[in-house]
């Protein structure tokens, strides 16, 4: 995976192409020992002996372990965004079910394969305040500049209030599905594709 551009909790952004590839080799050793060993048990030094590079090399990108996880939810919304926008291309324009069945599909692709991604998610796994960087809200605004012309809706603030209520209903169904089972119950994930499709129908049929 690509780092994140641009990336709010980097202390300094990667210029040359060799400093890009160690923030990247950075953030996929922070994925991976999410998943072996949890958000606690992290250390920017256990990150830096995974991914092969000096300590002093982490400390130039994050200043602490919530930082990187921080860097690693916003590399997850990009990867999201650029997974859902090739999905879209094979959907027909104003087929909005066909459209929420790709957004749907590639989380749960996510939850179930990307490294880290049951800790982190978009943001709002992450211990410690993590509501109060709103990344329901991020995601929305992400869903509705991408699904807003291939609906050919405007993407005013009510499609955004409609998008923010599918993902916060969406996110806590989803959680409790992935609860249930660590694949993820399919009768929860069904009745959260039904009840995505009863509201969503009301704004978007």
């Amino acid at each position: 995976m690509k780092p994140v551009p641009h990336a709010t909790s980097l202390r300094r952004a990667p210029v040359q192409r060799r400093s890009a590839e160690r923030l990247t080799r950075i953030l996929d050793a922070c994925a991976e020992l999410l998943d072996e060993v949890g958000y606690d048990a992290l250390s920017t030094r256990t990150v830096a002996l995974r991914a092969g590079v000096p300590i002093g090399s982490v400390y130039r990108f994050f200043g602490n372990k919530r930082q990187m996880a921080d860097a690693l939810a916003q590399r997850n919304l990009e990867w999201y965004t650029e997974r859902v926008t090739e999905r879209l291309k094979e959907v027909r324009e104003g087929d909005w079910r066909a459209a929420m069945d790709a957004v749907l599909d590639e989380y749960l692709a996510m939850k179930r394969t990307a490294p880290g991604f049951s800790l982190v998610d978009f943001g709002n796994q992450i211990p410690v305040g993590a509501r109060q960087a709103q990344p329901n809200t991020r995601v929305a605004d992400r869903l509705t500049h991408l699904l807003s012309g291939h609906l050919g809706r405007t993407p005013d603030e009510d499609l955004r209030r409609v998008f923010l209520v599918a993902v916060e209903s969406a996110d806590t169904l989803v959680q409790l599905a992935f609860r249930m089972d660590p694949q993820g119950d399919e009768a929860i994930i069904g009745e959260t594709r039904a009840l995505l499709r009863a509201y969503l129908g009301r704004v978007l049929d």
